[in-house]
């Protein structure tokens, strides 16, 4: 044998040892056998669509048939409200005008006229988004939408979708475009309680359909993505913004498609809707419970259009008791005081209430207002007043869990000593801040103890800047504040953002609750039909993570005992059967006041509001029940003690369990006997021994509700309104930075203040 055929003889030898290695899995999956396993799926998968679409038929349109009452209850299982009456019309094709239906067409599904029904790239992505457990996906065609409103339900399955799939491709061969489009436009939900577009011009713009425009119409198309958070009287301002933007969408497609002239698109301006109707049988603090109920299980994905179909029983955590104590304690406390014919700023006073439990997260009372048709607006829900001095116990929480310290290096506690002068620049920032105490008033060298009681601004503002804006914002967030309303900026530290009584309650709350993140929540459980079975729909617990430590948020609780013995509420709540900690604010012109105060047991956040009856604007409580500036000491703490009294009933036992050894909550140490020769007083700690007139729980004076009377430190200059020495007053123990640094604006530089 030659050279040459020993050397194939070993390469065909190789080549079989080499396939006799892989030949056991080779055997399985050759690419031949791949490729036929392939197709082998796909026509199965043809030959069972086929099957499918012989099998499944139109069935008779049931949408109307299925529609129920929602039922909602208070927590133990009584009936709170019956809400299901429909409002439902269908009008022919020829009573919408064309422009009108051109709208929906544009917002929708711009190849409607076009297609087979099906838009089965959208289909495929929502089955297998679904299959993932992705939740609702779009994608669907009118026709699909219209078979799914009119044929099928709402539930998000593969089978269901298959079925709709297949229905849509049949209503497309069966009906005329102009049908199904009808058909889609008045079974389509639009909000407000009303199905079709009849009972929708109705709703929103008080008119028959015939009378609407072409820009009346893209706002009711634009609705159908999201009833409730594109209803323009209900929506954020984010939710305002979006169904604006897609309100110009579905005009821009119009001028695309050559259905609206680019000159006439121009000419085309925003209508505003009108203000809703309130449903039959929702008068009071009802019609706010269920629209919030309904809010919060939309928000966690219940589709809107399937819980309007009705069917739904949902259970809310209000304690029935403590509801009628809430509304009772606003009328004795408040509106019994008010008389908007002798005093015309009497009817711009509102008042909004939440109420926690702490352990539970459940919302057990809630109070909005008059209730509808007085009052729209939930004021327990509304987030566009200034939470103001209720904010600056977020500060020294997020001081205390960052370990922050003072210009001087020092720890920032409830004893560290500050330099309360009025008007005092910030020194450390980087804008130039010096805002006014309450009243004017002169404070000293103070212990942050004391500056809680009596709400010092100008103790805040510096330790805003010594902890850092954005670190506090993050602290605020995690407390359950909304991040996009709080500017990280000086004016922060005397709560300029807006808030609203749910969110401050949700903060307090989560103080009371040791550091645990408590989101109120008034939804305690919701179930819905599935198959004629009611089922249980899977809810968010409101007890979330740690995000205090237990020692931050106890000491925060030890603090705000002081404001409620010694401080700006002691007037108000003060000596009463149970232990109570909380905080007051009042913002600068008086355009809200506040008093948010916990209990081992319940947590109630009480805000007070200057509202317009004209146009809803912003006005200042100054006056109301004919007394001067109406301080969160006054009115709001009222509600809050009387409500709370009333609330506890016999539980006004429980003690707070608190994990510190700082704050008022906390025996003092005791103060040294003094020498009989005098001597120089010691350069204070971080946390020093206070003395008897700078212990929080026995001030000099106790403040009253207008801000007078405020305690005296030691440390109190003569002269309040001295120059700060050279480099700014530090934020510390001891006086003067040596390095100097930005002392911020003087006297009259910012126009903000805050008031305890």
């Amino acid at each position: 044998m030659g050279r040459a055929d020993a050397r194939r003889a070993r390469q065909g030898s190789a080549r079989r040892a080499k396939q006799d290695k892989k030949s056991g899995i080779r055997r399985f999956f050759t690419w031949k056998k791949l490729l036929g396993a392939f197709l082998g799926v796909c026509l199965l998968g043809i030959l069972g669509f086929i099957g499918l679409y012989l099998y499944v038929d139109i069935p008779k349109g049931n949408s109307a048939a299925k529609l129920q009452s929602n039922v909602y209850k208070y927590s133990d299982g009584k009936v709170l409200a019956r809400v299901g009456q429909v409002n439902r019309e269908s009008v022919p094709i020829d009573r919408i005008p064309k422009p009108v239906q051109r709208t929906f067409v544009a917002a929708e599904n711009k190849t409607f006229y076009d297609d087979s029904g099906v838009d089965l790239k959208g289909t495929l992505r929502g089955v297998l988004n679904t299959l993932r457990g992705q939740g609702k996906q779009g994608g669907s065609t009118i026709t699909q939408q219209y078979v799914k409103n009119y044929y099928l339900s709402q539930e998000q399955t593969v089978s269901r979708k298959l079925q709709e799939i297949v229905i849509s491709l049949k209503v497309d061969q069966k009906f005329k475009k102009d049908d199904i489009l009808a058909g889609y436009i008045n079974t389509s939900y639009y909000g407000r309680g009303a199905y079709g577009i009849q009972a929708a011009a109705q709703a929103y713009y008080g008119k028959d359909v015939e009378k609407l425009t072409v820009s009346e119409g893209a706002y009711l198309a634009s609705l159908l993505q999201a009833p409730s958070q594109y209803d323009w009287s209900s929506a954020t301002k984010a939710g305002q913004k979006r169904v604006k933007e897609r309100w110009a969408y579905t005009l821009d497609n119009m001028v695309e498609m050559n259905w609206l002239p680019a000159a006439e698109r121009a000419k085309q301006t925003f209508v505003k809707p009108k203000a809703p109707k309130p449903l039959p049988g929702l008068t009071g603090q009802t019609s706010y419970l269920v629209k919030q109920a309904k809010e919060e299980l939309f928000a966690q994905g219940v589709d809107e259009t399937e819980f309007e179909a009705g069917g739904w029983t949902v259970t809310l955590g209000i304690d029935k008791k403590k509801q009628q104590a809430l509304e009772k304690s606003v009328q004795r406390k408040l509106t019994d005081d008010l008389d908007p014919k002798k005093r015309k700023v009497d009817g711009d006073a509102q008042l909004g209430a939440t109420s926690v439990d702490p352990k539970t997260g459940h919302i057990v009372a809630m109070y909005g207002g008059a209730g509808y048709p007085k009052h729209y607006t939930n004021n327990a829900t509304r987030s566009d007043y200034q939470p103001a001095s209720t904010f600056k116990p977020l500060i020294l929480a997020s001081a205390m869990e960052n370990n922050a310290v003072t210009q001087d290096r020092l720890p920032i506690t409830p004893n560290t000593i500050y330099d309360g002068r009025n008007r005092r620049p910030v020194v450390g920032g980087t804008i130039p801040f010096a805002p006014p105490n309450e009243d004017e008033h002169p404070y000293g060298k103070i212990s942050v103890q004391t500056a809680t009681n009596n709400s010092v601004n100008a103790v805040f503002a510096q330790m805003g800047a010594d902890v850092g804006l954005e670190e506090i914002k993050k602290t605020a967030v995690s407390l359950g504040m909304d991040g996009s309303k709080i500017d990280a900026k000086p004016a922060m530290t005397l709560g300029t953002m807006g808030a609203s009584p749910l969110q401050m309650a949700g903060a307090y709350a989560t103080l009371d609750n040791h550091g645990k993140k408590v989101t109120p929540t008034l939804v305690k459980k919701a179930t819905h039909p599935v198959d004629g079975v009611q089922t249980d729909v899977p809810l968010k617990d409101p007890i979330g993570d740690q995000v205090l430590s237990r020692r931050t948020a106890d000491t925060l609780t030890s603090v705000l005992t002081g404001v409620v013995n010694d401080g700006t509420a002691s007037e108000s709540v003060k000596n009463t059967a149970y232990e109570a900690a909380g905080k007051t604010g009042t913002s600068d012109d008086n355009k809200s006041a506040w008093f948010v105060g916990y209990t081992p047991k319940l947590v109630t956040a009480v805000g007070m509001f200057g509202e317009s009856p004209k146009g809803g604007a912003q006005v200042t409580l100054k006056g109301t029940g004919g007394g001067g500036r109406v301080n969160g000491g006054g009115y709001p703490a009222r509600v809050w003690a009387d409500y709370t009294e009333s609330a506890l009933g016999g539980s006004t036992g429980a003690e707070f369990d608190l994990d510190t050894d700082l704050g008022a909550g906390v025996p003092p140490t005791p103060t040294p006997t003094p020498s009989k020769t005098p001597s120089k007083s010691p350069t204070p700690s971080a946390t020093p021994s206070e003395t008897p007139s700078e212990t929080p729980s026995s001030p000099t004076t106790s403040p009253s509700q207008s801000g007078s009377g405020k305690p005296s430190d030691p440390a109190t200059p003569t002269d309040p309104s001295s120059s700060p020495p050279t480099g700014g007053t530090d934020g510390g123990d001891t006086g003067g930075r040596p390095t100097g640094g930005n002392g911020g604006g003087g006297k009259g530089t910012n126009s903000l203040s805050d008031f305890g």
